[in-house]
C-alpha cells in the first residue's frame, strides 16, 4: 500500500511538472525564434514564417513594458522573418518586415537588409517596364 501511494506521488509530481514546463514553454517567444531559426537553417521556410510570426503575436500588447532582451527577440524575429520572406520571393513583405525590425532595433542589419530588398525591388520594376 505504501509503495502504491508512494508511486501516485510521483506520478502526480511528475505530470505536475510536465504540465508546468510546457505551460512555461509554450508562450516563450524566444523559444519560437530559436525554432524559427531552426527552421530557417533546415530549409523549412513556412514552418519558420509561423514561428516568426509567433513571436510578434506574442507581443503584438503594449510594448511600452518590454524589456530590452524582449525588444532585441522581437526585433530579430522581424529581420528573420524578412529573410524567409525572401527565401519565398515576397519581396514586399520583406521591405515592410525589415523596415519593422529597423523602427525596433536599428542597426546595420537590418539598414543593409532594407537597402539589398529595396535594390531588388527596384531591379524587378526596371525589368518589367523595359
Amino acid at each position: 500500500m505504501v509503495t502504491f501511494i508512494s508511486y501516485l506521488k510521483q506520478l502526480f509530481i511528475i505530470s505536475f511538472l510536465t504540465v508546468m514546463f510546457t505551460a512555461c514553454t509554450q508562450d516563450n517567444p524566444a523559444r519560437h525564434l530559436n525554432l524559427g531559426n531552426w527552421y530557417l537553417q533546415r530549409g523549412l521556410i513556412d514552418e519558420a514564417i509561423m514561428e516568426y510570426r509567433e513571436v510578434s503575436r506574442l507581443y503584438s500588447g503594449d510594448q511600452s513594458i518590454l524589456d530590452r532582451e524582449e525588444f532585441q527577440v522581437l526585433g530579430t524575429a522581424h529581420l528573420k522573418l524578412a529573410i524567409a520572406y525572401t527565401k519565398k520571393g515576397w519581396w514586399e513583405y520583406a521591405l515592410a518586415e525589415a523596415k519593422r525590425s529597423f523602427e525596433i532595433t536599428p542597426n546595420k542589419d537590418c539598414h543593409d537588409l532594407i537597402t539589398l530588398i529595396q535594390d531588388k525591388l527596384l531591379q524587378d520594376s526596371n525589368f518589367h517596364t523595359e
